[in-house]
């Protein structure tokens, strides 16, 4: 098989707009089609204009429902995408809402930057509400582990990534006189992650691999550990009245951060204390965890015993936003969990521009900060930050918990690498800063990948 090329047109050099185009005999797929994130300016030139006609693509394959991996499938059906897009019925799921709540929150923000006469070009949203709506019912769902065909040559087959509820690797067998299997790792998960099922390699040889990068510099603290941790912080902050700000990821992280509570205190080990989720997206998010208990880990012990891992006495989920305000003036002992995770937008600027003074209170980091974000000023102990537009010192104690990341760490990296079992022809390192593409690129050679590369963005490379 000769002419089979694979063109990098995101997450490459960098770590979000997963989009990688496979093109073949006249046909075009793209595993994913996600939105960059990060500074406004740099994303939305990114983001506005696909690199590829919409109409000419012949389907996409969808790894995941993070936006990074999912968010500009609206913007596909925008400029007349109308062919299908394959996903994991939770993927689908947790789409449907996702990429509404992206073309709510782009709205939004848009017309409170116009009101301030700051709208301009790079503030316009990509696409519309009804866009989004359309996207799932283009969506065709497909388990894990059954082969199914998206062209007369090509076959693939989803593995469970253990990253998030519905998470996939991509494996893709192509036919002919010289077949070719290329892997696409999608996000590579954790082993002992609470609620998701450990990742599960593609295994057998491997002509294309493409590999994310992301924690390829460092190891997470085990679960365990950080389950142990959040017990410690949740006595000691109780003890003193004080109140528990989380920003948190609704997708994935809430859910883990719910279960773990409601764990620990079916163990006796943290205080009866109210737990408010104050965001529409994690409640949204936890409806389709209710949906999908096949997906769970059934080897652990709290999974077996308890039919209602994310609903009970102390826990209370908050949709309105008068609900949501009167939390800003809540009492201690109380945790709150709420959007977003790095602290850049969402509930929870409301509430640590309320809470942050108090010295009972604290402010407990459990994922990953960029460096531009409200969430990265915190966590680096700056003491006088702005929230919404005003100054405020951070008196609260200020608390990391490391290990509820969701990506695989560099030795659960490796371990992914060994599991696949047969040789790997030639290598890509993509969803990664520069250090850490450059530190996995090491570790494949390591395991004996001989031919490995960090492409560029927008590199296309013929790899059959």
């Amino acid at each position: 098989m000769s002419g089979v090329t694979v063109t990098f047109w995101g997450a490459a050099g960098q770590v979000t707009g997963s989009c990688h185009l496979l093109e073949w005999r006249g046909h075009r797929v793209a595993l994913d089609c996600g939105m960059f994130q990060g500074k406004r300016d740099e994303s939305a030139k990114l983001n506005a204009n696909l690199p590829f006609d919409a109409r000419q693509l012949d389907a996409v394959v969808l790894s995941h429902a993070h936006i990074d991996h999912s968010g500009r499938l609206p913007l596909l059906v925008a400029d007349q995408f109308n062919n299908p897009i394959y996903a994991t019925p939770a993927t689908r799921d947790l789409c449907a809402f996702m990429l509404t709540d992206s073309a709510h929150i782009q709205e939004s923000d848009f017309r409170w930057l116009q009101k301030k006469g700051r709208a301009g070009p790079a503030s316009a949203p990509l696409y519309s509400m009804a866009d989004a709506i359309r996207v799932p019912e283009l969506m065709e769902n497909h388990p894990y582990d059954r082969p199914f065909s998206v062209a007369s040559d090509l076959t693939v087959t989803y593995r469970d990534a253990g990253h998030i509820l519905g998470s996939a690797n991509i494996d893709v067998s192509l036919a002919g006189a010289t077949p070719h299997r290329l892997v696409f790792s999608g996000d590579i998960g954790r082993w002992g992650q609470p609620i998701i099922r450990d990742p599960v390699s593609p295994t057998g040889p491997i002509d294309t691999l493409i590999i994310e990068s992301t924690y390829a510099l460092k190891n997470h603290d085990a679960s365990n550990d950080a389950k142990a941790h959040l017990g410690e912080v949740v006595r000691r902050v109780a003890a003193r009245g004080g109140i528990i700000l989380v920003p948190s990821f609704a997708v994935g992280r809430t859910q883990e951060l719910v279960y773990a509570l409601h764990e620990l205190n079916h163990e006796g080990k943290i205080p009866d204390l109210p737990i408010y989720i104050d965001s529409p997206m994690a409640v949204e998010a936890t409806s389709v965890f209710r949906m999908h208990p096949e997906l769970f880990d059934h080897t652990e012990s709290f999974v077996q015993e308890e039919s209602t891992l994310f609903d009970y006495h102390l826990v209370t989920y908050v949709r309105d936003v008068e609900e949501s305000k009167k939390l800003n003036t809540l009492k201690g002992p109380a945790i709150i969990i709420s959007a977003s995770g790095m602290a850049e937008n969402g509930r929870i600027v409301h509430h640590l521009a309320n809470h942050c003074e108090d010295p009972r209170n604290c402010i407990m980091i459990v994922g990953f900060q960029a460096s531009y974000t409200l969430g990265h000023r915190i966590e680096s102990g700056q003491k006088q930050v702005n929230i919404l537009g005003e100054p405020h010192t951070i008196a609260a104690e200020v608390v990391n918990i490391d290990g509820y990341s969701a990506h695989a760490g560099r030795d659960e990296l490796r371990q992914w690498v060994r599991n696949l079992g047969g040789p790997v022809k030639r290598a890509f390192c993509v969803h990664g800063e520069p250090e850490s593409l450059v530190a996995m690129k090491k570790l494949l050679e390591e395991e004996g990948v001989k031919e490995v590369h960090v492409p560029a963005h927008g590199e296309k490379v013929e790899i059959g």
